[in-house]
């Protein structure tokens, strides 16, 4: 299965169909890639922002409001590219409004048979949690890709190894993490959370980001990262852990990934992480106990 992943510079499109179109140029270029799978950043619908007057965009609480029209559009429009495209498309995430000033950060998936599909962000961030109209999602979900299992673990989540494990024991053998980041330390986190959860479960990690300046908005206003796909640092397999990434102003790295050769690595594995996962339980493991020093 070859999958692809974005470094996806913002812009400031001017209206829906100006993203829109932005949105199948770079999809399509995915697809003419080969790739059955392409995965955007979080926050991506933050973009559509800018298409408001400056004082909506220039507050991050306007924008989310403002936004919501275009909602169905979103789904249209993603729902349209993944058949057309014959793609798997991970659609960032759109910041969805539930009621009484609040929202969730969805990831939306879309399936070419026009099949839809979401996650909901779990952990919220100091900055999700300062806004103050941001709930985590109480949802944890694994989905079949081309006979794949494959879960969505967004930008923070993926620093959690608790869920991402459920997903693993869930038969999930590829997690997919938009993200977006303003400072190296921020993209530093996120990309050492990925490597260590195709470590612990061995599993694919596929991680797109968000890219460039946009000045107009609060909360894409900076943003760094490499998007890279992760694998366990075994035999067989990338030494350091990264498949592919990209460099400079490349939209795209793209791998085929072996699902197949990944569960078999398991047989000749130098560390069996996932295999021992449960080791960590044991009674006397789950607390750990101060002690002072023996004499000699």
């Amino acid at each position: 299965m070859k999958v692809a992943v974005a470094k996806y510079v913002v812009e400031a499109p001017a209206d829906f169909g100006d993203f829109a179109e932005r949105q199948a140029v770079v999809l399509g270029e995915a697809a003419t890639l080969g790739a059955r799978v392409a995965v955007l950043p979080e926050y991506l619908s933050l973009e559509l922002a800018a298409t408001f007057d400056s004082a909506t965009r220039a507050d991050l609480h306007a924008s989310l409001a403002a936004i919501q029209r275009y909602r169905d559009d979103w789904l249209a429009l993603y729902r349209r590219l993944a058949v057309e495209l014959d793609l798997h498309i991970v659609a960032g995430s759109f910041l969805l409004a539930q009621g009484d000033g609040r929202y969730v950060n969805r990831s939306d998936v879309f399936a070419p048979q026009g099949a839809h599909a979401w996650q909901d962000k779990l952990q919220l961030t100091g900055f999700e949690k300062a806004l103050g109209v941001i709930e985590g999602g109480d949802a944890l979900k694994v989905f079949d890709i081309d006979g794949v299992r494959a879960g969505v673990s967004i930008c923070y989540d993926c620093e959690f190894p608790l869920p991402v494990r459920a997903q693993a024991e869930a038969g999930a053998r590829l997690l997919l993490v938009p993200s977006c980041t303003d400072t190296d330390a921020g993209a530093t986190r996120v990309r050492v959370g990925c490597l260590a959860r195709a470590l612990e479960n061995r599993m694919f990690v596929a991680q797109s980001v968000t890219a460039g300046e946009a000045a107009w908005s609060p909360a894409l206003d900076v943003n760094t990262g490499e998007a890279a796909i992760f694998a366990p640092m075994d035999r067989g397999l990338p030494d350091d852990g990264v498949v592919v990434q990209t460099r400079d102003d490349q939209v795209w790295a793209i791998a085929d990934l072996d699902v197949e050769a990944l569960e078999r690595s398991r047989a000749n594995a130098q560390v069996a992480n996932d295999r021992d996962w449960s080791g960590q339980w044991q009674p006397s493991l789950v607390r750990a106990r101060a002690v002072g020093f023996d004499p000699l």
